[in-house]
């Protein structure tokens, strides 16, 4: 759990840290490989979001899951990437959040992945949180958080001492 005023400077942040689902490049579920690997080209990321055609979060696809359906034994199958589709491939157990003010959930899942996906009840897909953002906001707690909160010292020496 969380220190108060940890979270409290964190949670002050909270509207700067969804990327909204707008601007964040997705594919969509029927899409074929071919496309999907364009997408991720041009945008150079590793991994993207997959949507179905009603906005709702399926789950994700990334490069090394594409590239491991072209390899063969001596060498790559491009045409693979025409036939199958996106839905064919992609991740589908990944956890999401649907309130981005929930710092702690977030922080957790966000230790293993460099974005966690957002969804609102009906899993809407609203956009991700990421690891930057997040990185930026706990540089300002680091910065900011005696300047906000009375800190005292603690002596750790004495109480190792008596162990």
């Amino acid at each position: 759990m969380l220190i108060q005023p940890v979270a409290d400077l964190l949670s002050r942040n909270a509207d700067h840290y969804l990327i909204p689902a707008d601007v964040v490049a997705n594919v969509q579920t029927n899409n074929n490989l071919y496309h999907a690997f364009l997408v991720l080209t041009k945008v150079k990321y590793s991994k993207i979001p997959v949507l179905d055609h009603g906005g709702h979060f399926e789950g994700l696809v990334s490069l090394p899951l594409i590239t491991e359906q072209m390899l063969g034994f001596d060498q790559l199958n491009t045409e693979i990437l025409l036939q199958k589709r996106v839905c064919d491939v992609m991740e589908t157990r990944v956890k999401t959040v649907q309130n981005v003010d929930d710092v702690e959930e977030t922080l957790h899942l966000m230790i293993d992945n460099p974005f966690v996906p957002v969804v609102d009840e009906q899993r809407i897909f609203q956009g991700i949180v990421t690891r930057r953002e997040f990185m930026k906001s706990f540089n300002f707690l680091t910065h900011e958080i005696g300047k906000q909160y009375d800190m005292i010292e603690k002596d750790f020496s004495t109480s190792e001492k008596a162990k």
